[in-house]
């Protein structure tokens, strides 16, 4: 399996919280989800590009797409996205102990 599909999986679940979550009564505040998304990114760049440069990660060429970022695979950042995108759509949906009942 590629790390593209693997990422499809958590994209694909993602997506679908996402979708549930802009139907729901109330929608997450996306400009907020966009700000923290570029921030995320950024610093997965940075950092991923360190950890791989000194060769604490390394991944099987054969798996992945060739598309890098510095020398992060553009695979790494998919993880990113479904993180800022998946945790506050499921708060969305969860709500938090404080909204009535």
């Amino acid at each position: 399996m590629t790390y593209w599909a693997l990422n499809a999986i958590f994209l694909g679940a993602t997506a679908v919280v996402a979708l549930a979550a802009v139907f729901s009564r109330r929608a997450p505040r996306w400009g907020a989800v966009a700000l923290c998304l570029g921030v995320l990114l950024v610093m997965t760049a940075v950092f991923d590009n360190v950890m791989i440069g000194i060769g604490l990660v390394d991944y099987n060429h054969a798996l992945i797409s060739g598309a890098f970022i510095g020398v992060a695979p553009l695979e790494d950042f998919a993880y990113a996205v479904a993180g800022v995108i998946l945790l506050p759509s499921l708060w969305t949906l969860i709500g938090s102990r404080r909204d009535p009942a």
